[in-house]
């Protein structure tokens, strides 16, 4: 049963704008993907490798996102308006100082290590300049980030939308030019496409620093910090955060190395499959962002019963949602994959698989938005624990008996996947029904 109207709309005011950026950085996923796909499966694999291991390794300052959303949404729910972005501020001094030099270090070392991801001479040949082009961004993306965890908060998820969708068109735009070489540029190929993600990233940033000066001054940005006890607050709800995102997405990696050992057309359909599969997930995430503010803000007025009616309200409307979202890639498999894959054995590799992500969709819609409740509560912990332990003592082990041990295929790792992910929906339901986390001060 959906909550009532007015609740309604209030997840749906929040959680659109958010939803339609998240569906505008898919839709650049898939591009991306549509236009390496006329490289090869060598370029899929290279590129869908490379963005997991993107993700991985600027994951602990993406945890910052975190952070700035519960804290500046904590203190607009307190009525502190004046004080909603020194988190925001702390965020980015934070991401400054470290991000410079992990970029720095990763960059140098991506030669030797890049073999332990994938050990293809024509995957490899591909990856590497990728993926070093990539990591010379890891501060504009963390800047990214914190200004996104900080517009959410404060009820202005439009800005963010808006920038992303800026960001993404000068992203497809210089995938044209840099990939296939056109308007004189050099046909640079994958490294092209690398190259125009990290370019878009830049002009992000500097659109979000536009805006906050535009729009954030009132709430203290660039004019105030928080006590050493909000630093402390701050850096203990951003590094649970950031290392559940680091085990996540080098969980992802491992994935894909697991896949690899299964085969390269398994690799490249496995790429698409991820690409695709996160056109519906992402929007999920949206909810559960949108879930995060209005549990924190009620949390910030001192409602803890209408905090736990948040999150069970916003987690029904995603499960409809997700679960509409599915349907094709259950009904109509081989027409979303034909986009990518033009090798007919590839496509059929990739077909079950797909089917089964559209049956989970709103499994993952529950997962999403109470994990995300919880972290607007500050129970981040918790979380990483449930998210890491899941991931890497049961799917992780579990994908590498079915795949290269069992030689069971694909199908069988996306079982087990789908297995993961409902133990841990059911945690977190045990999680927010306990309400544990109404305790936390954040």
């Amino acid at each position: 049963m959906l909550p009532p109207p007015d609740r309604r709309r209030r997840i749906l005011t929040l959680a659109l704008p958010i939803i339609g950026g998240m569906v505008s950085q898919n839709v650049l996923n898939l591009v991306d993907t549509a236009m390496v796909g006329r490289l090869g499966d060598a370029a899929l694999g290279a590129v869908g490798l490379g963005g997991f291991a993107v993700f991985m390794c600027m994951a602990l300052v993406l945890g910052i996102s975190t952070g700035v959303q519960a804290t500046a949404a904590r203190r607009k729910g307190e009525g502190l308006t004046g004080e909603m972005a020194h988190s925001l501020n702390a965020g980015l001094i934070i991401v400054w100082v470290v991000a410079p030099v992990l970029s720095l270090v990763l960059v140098l070392a991506t030669p030797s290590l890049y073999h332990l991801l994938n050990d293809d001479p024509g995957v490899m040949a591909l990856g590497i300049p990728y993926l070093q082009v990539r990591l010379l961004s890891i501060v504009f993306v963390a800047t990214n980030f914190a200004f996104r965890g900080y517009w959410n908060a404060v009820d202005r998820p439009g800005l963010y939308m808006m920038t992303l969708m800026v960001m993404h068109t000068v992203n497809i735009f210089l995938n044209w030019v840099l990939i296939f070489g056109n308007l004189g540029a050099p046909a640079l190929g994958v490294t092209g496409a690398g190259l125009a993600s990290a370019i878009s990233t830049v002009v992000g940033a500097l659109i979000y620093l536009f805006l906050g000066l535009r729009h954030a001054r009132p709430a203290g940005f660039l004019a105030g910090l928080p006590d050493q006890a909000g630093f402390g607050r701050l850096i203990r709800l951003s590094l649970p955060a950031g290392l559940q995102q680091l085990f996540f997405s080098a969980g992802f990696v491992v994935t894909f190395w697991i896949i690899g050992q299964v085969g390269t057309r398994e690799l490249a359909a496995a790429s698409v499959l991820l690409n695709v599969t996160l056109v519906a997930i992402l929007p999920g995430l949206g909810f559960g962002l949108a879930a995060s503010t209005l549990v924190s803000q009620a949390l910030g007025r001192g409602d803890v019963a209408d905090a736990a009616k948040w999150g069970w309200d916003v987690t029904r409307v995603a499960v409809v949602g997700l679960a509409v979202l599915g349907l094709p890639m259950w009904l109509v498999p081989d027409l979303i994959l034909g986009v990518f894959i033009r090798d007919p054995e590839t496509l059929e590799v990739a077909r079950v698989p797909m089917r089964l992500v559209g049956l989970l969709m709103a499994i993952e819609a529950f997962t999403l938005v109470l994990m995300h409740a919880l972290l607007g509560a500050g129970d981040a912990r918790r979380v990483m624990l449930v998210a890491v332990t899941t991931q890497w003592l049961m799917f992780l082990p579990l994908a590498y008996l079915v795949g290269p041990v069992l030689g069971l295929g694909l199908t069988a790792i996306w079982i087990a996947q789908g297995v993961y992910r409902t133990v841990q929906a059911g945690l977190f339901f045990r999680f927010w029904r306990a309400r544990r986390w109404a305790r936390i001060h954040v």
